[in-house]
């Protein structure tokens, strides 16, 4: 028998790969599962995408391996992008790079910057994909705890005391999945001071900008931000893209070129017709949002309503696509799911799975209709 690679022995089947295989066990049975626990939009992609994609068939070039950077004109549009709704000005020549999805690009950033024995600062609760990776890069996970009553900030003076020295990247990710934090005022500028003071490559994760959310923001909007920070952002959540795989990293040329290197001996380019259909999106107007977060709206008061017959509290400032709920005390949050996908056939998401931080709490994901939410209420 032939052993797999040591990287293995720490990395676990991702938990929703896992669980989703129990979900559809019961489906197959014939119980009829209500899903709030992916994020995964189920309302349709803008027409405009769907009609670039389409239009995009009858190029003659269509089908042709794509440039490693993807065409000028969709990092032109990723650029343009940043600079209407961030405020950011990017080269879209080399500060940008698209990415099939923003998960590809934490690979593709850890592999470029960690080598083995590097350490990584990774928010607790965070998502759980940051220790994977870093794990199967075989680099050291350090986790720094977030908390409500910090408002799920870290703690930049704590971090401080910590010995730095092997520390290579600090993940972070505003606003914060799962709880739906947003970065206050002057939290991106002390985190650049710190990350100059320690050199320490800090990458914000920022696909959830534009919902439910008032003031999208971006850590690169602090001067001298691109010396030392990346920010990655997806068009997944935002335009109803998930399935496209369509992201971006933006950062400095140097910084971009390591990924690159990385990128271009793991992939062969982006299918034309996906680019330009990322294309029509980017280049939508503030209606899109407005129309997407009506509709989160609607379905997140009634998710209130529902964390409230649990006799679970919450925070109503919250943003992006999940409600982030404490259970009452003494309650194990994965014993808890547990019983309710068996008992009530409404998958949900126990915190735990995004560090120990997340014990005593449970995520809600707006991914699902008005309808299925009454339903999830009727059932209690």
């Amino acid at each position: 028998m032939i052993q797999p690679a040591n990287r293995l022995l720490e990395t676990k089947e991702y938990y929703f790969s896992r669980k989703l295989k129990e979900v559809r066990t019961l489906e197959a049975a014939g119980h009829p599962i209500i899903n709030m626990g992916i994020g995964s939009p189920d309302v349709a992609a803008p027409d405009t995408v769907v009609t670039a994609l389409n239009t995009a068939l009858e190029n003659s070039k269509v089908h042709q391996y794509q440039s490693y950077t993807g065409i000028p004109e969709l990092r032109e549009a990723m650029a343009a992008f940043y600079k209407r709704h961030y405020q950011v000005q990017v080269d879209p020549t080399t500060e940008v790079l698209p990415l099939m999805g923003s998960k590809e690009g934490i690979m593709h950033i850890s592999m470029a910057f960690l080598n083995p024995g590097d350490k990584v600062l990774i928010p607790n609760p965070g998502y759980p994909t940051y220790s994977a990776v870093t794990k199967l890069v075989e680099a050291v996970p350090v986790f720094y705890d977030l908390d409500a009553t910090q408002h799920w900030l870290p703690d930049l003076d704590a971090i401080q005391k910590q010995d730095l020295s092997e520390v290579k990247i600090m993940w972070v990710n505003y606003p914060h999945m799962p709880t739906g934090a947003t970065a206050k005022d002057g939290f991106f500028e002390k985190l650049i001071a710190f990350a100059k003071t320690n050199n320490i490559l800090i990458v914000n994760d920022n696909p959830y900008s534009f919902i439910l959310n008032e003031h999208p923001s971006s850590i690169l909007n602090v001067e001298g931000a691109k010396e030392i920070a990346l920010e990655l952002n997806s068009l997944s959540k935002s335009f109803n893209m998930a399935g496209w795989r369509v992201g971006m990293v933006m950062g400095s040329q140097t910084h971009i070129n390591h990924i690159l290197k990385v990128k271009s001996n793991m992939d062969s380019g982006m299918f034309y017709g996906i680019q330009q259909g990322a294309i029509a999106a980017l280049q939508l107007d503030a209606s899109w949002f407005e129309s997407i977060n009506t509709l989160y709206t609607k379905r997140r008061d009634l998710v209130y309503t529902l964390v409230e017959k649990l006799g679970c509290t919450y925070e109503k400032n919250g943003v992006g696509l999940f409600v982030w709920a404490k259970l009452p005390e003494g309650i194990d949050a994965e014993v808890f799911i547990d019983e309710v996908l068996l008992d009530k056939h409404i998958f949900i998401t126990p915190g735990t799975i995004f560090g120990s931080q997340g014990e005593g709490y449970i995520r809600f994901s707006l991914c699902v209709t008005e309808d299925q939410i009454r339903k999830a209420i009727e059932r209690f």
